[in-house]
């Protein structure tokens, strides 16, 4: 099977089952003109982020990383109206893309983009008692990924929902010997994973037009 194959089938069910939406498909256009890499998730995974958003019935999103705002609106449209959702960007340019986004989807009232190194944002949530969160979706860079797991049990309760996106890697994640940092972080991210207590865990392979990746999803049980 080839990219071209997995293309078509997303396209396929995306006719259907995602349908085109304003809001989502201006972010795009805005993201592709600012010149941010074309790194969101693809509208079958945005799709499932904002079903599993609303089947925990969740007012209160965590999300790190947040690109132009593409995921941050899926997220964002599954809250209730007293809803919250804060999103962490490192980039300035970004963030600034993902605000205009954000505000031309009519959700500026809902989202709050924090722009610096999530490493440093997150302290300063618990020092502020933001939180718990029902759902994290952690989707930036993967070697301080162990570092967002940690900040993610902190800021959660039993019942919340933590999400890890690209930890496939185009399958490099099976190769313990690996030197790309990226892979390394998500190994010790599911490893952490599996030796916490607090989670049950599992992660889950896709293709599609964005290649061969996967996403691990956790659920905070203590």
């Amino acid at each position: 099977m080839s990219l071209a194959r997995w293309t078509e089938v997303d396209a396929y069910f995306n006719t259907l089952l995602t349908p085109s939406h304003p809001a989502l498909d201006a972010a795009l256009d805005l993201s592709a003109a600012a010149g941010l890499p074309p790194h969101q998730v693809a509208p079958n995974q945005g799709k499932l982020l904002h079903l599993l958003t609303r089947i925990r019935g969740a007012r209160r999103v965590l999300e790190i990383g947040t690109l132009g705002g593409y995921s941050t609106i899926w997220l964002a449209t599954a809250l209730p109206a007293d809803g919250r959702l804060i999103s962490l960007e490192a980039d300035p340019g970004c963030a600034e893309v993902a605000c205009a986004n954000v505000a031309q989807a009519g959700l500026s009232g809902v989202v709050d983009i924090r722009t610096g190194p999530a490493l440093d944002s997150l302290p300063r949530l618990a020092e502020e008692g933001e939180g718990p969160f029902d759902v994290v979706f952690i989707d930036a860079d993967k070697p301080n990924n162990p570092g967002y797991l940690g900040w993610a049990l902190r800021l959660t309760r039993p019942g919340s929902l933590i999400i890890g996106d690209n930890v496939v890697r185009d399958g490099a994640v099976a190769d313990p010997s690996s030197t790309d940092p990226k892979v390394q972080g998500v190994r010790r991210f599911t490893e952490m994973m599996a030796e916490e207590p607090r989670l049950t865990a599992t992660a889950v392979q896709t293709v599609g037009e964005k290649g061969y990746d996967g996403f691990t999803l956790a659920l905070v049980t203590g």
